[in-house]
């Protein structure tokens, strides 16, 4: 019997919208009624963690901290597998605040069982698996570099883990992290924007997949954060997409599980950033954790 695919995901209670790194953020809509803002992202976060948890997914749950809204999308804090966590590095001072807080996280995580190795970036500037996405039908990363993460970020990773690393580099700050435009499905298959990757980013990835895998996503399916989607088995959790999307990803045997993330969208997330999966493994075994778990203590920022 196969483990259930755990999470790391991370209360809302301090999420917002307060300053701008990234194209998608809209403080000024936010601050018009954080209040209500904040409510129906709360709501809409714990919905998010129902439909994981319903289509067989463990979530781990970590508290946030004041002052660092951005916590809440823990994708960003490390990339892992096998049990090993590699901590990120930011780029912009607004979330570099996060990386001793979500060290903590890890630390508590490590305790319980759940991951068993921590290791320090050695101050390249990488952005966890939002620049960092395991292929489990290739056995490889895909490392985007550009307007976050360093292009030295991809020989860290490959030393640091052992396994095959693919870089590809990002086309625009709007697609900034890969995750928000590319995501490797459990059947062999890449959905994936292709004007958020430059031409060398493309060569790559055409290079070593068939066309038969690619699955194109559309300019209103990508700017709804579809593209940044969860893989649970044969259930993708993603954010509503277009019924051509919903219909292509069928005909491949895939089954949408459509969530409204949008509050997260004014910051420049989706489904995808606001977990971590923490069970990814490089062989067919997956990395067995503990138990679910609630990180009670509040983590200091």
């Amino acid at each position: 019997m196969r483990a259930q695919p755990a999470f790391l995901m991370t209360e809302p209670t301090h999420y917002g919208v307060s300053y701008e790194i990234n194209p998608w953020m809209r403080p000024r809509i936010w601050s018009a009624d954080p209040a209500a803002h904040l409510l129906r992202a709360q709501d809409l976060w714990r919905e998010l963690r129902g439909v994981i948890e319903r289509e067989g997914g463990v979530v781990h749950e970590a508290p946030g901290a004041p002052g660092l809204p951005d916590m809440v999308f823990p994708a960003n804090a490390a990339v892992i597998l096998d049990g090993r966590v590699l901590l990120a590095r930011f780029r912009h001072p607004e979330r570099a605040r996060e990386e001793a807080p979500f060290g903590e996280v890890f630390r508590t995580l490590s305790q319980g069982g759940v991951v068993r190795e921590i290791a320090a970036n050695p101050g390249v500037v990488q952005e966890g698996a939002g620049d960092c996405i395991w292929d489990a039908s290739r056995r490889l990363f895909w490392v985007g570099c550009g307007p976050r993460s360093s292009p030295d970020a991809s020989a860290m990773i490959a030393d640091h883990f052992g396994v095959e690393v693919v870089s590809l580099p990002l086309a625009t700050d709007r697609y900034y992290h890969l995750d928000t435009c590319f995501c490797p499905l459990p059947g062999g298959d890449i959905l994936y924007y292709p004007p958020a990757l430059d031409e060398e980013a493309l060569r790559r990835l055409r290079e070593r997949v068939a066309p038969e895998f690619l699955i194109e996503a559309s300019d209103d399916d990508a700017q709804r954060f579809c593209v940044n989607a969860v893989a649970i088995g044969g259930a993708l959790v993603m954010s509503h997409p277009s019924a051509d999307l919903e219909q292509r990803l069928a005909g491949r045997g895939y089954r949408v599980a459509g969530v409204d993330v949008s509050p997260f969208i004014l910051s420049g997330g989706g489904a995808f950033c606001m977990t971590l999966r923490l069970d990814l493994s490089s062989t067919d075994e997956p990395h067995s954790v503990q138990p679910v778990s609630r990180i009670l203590e509040e983590v200091a920022a």
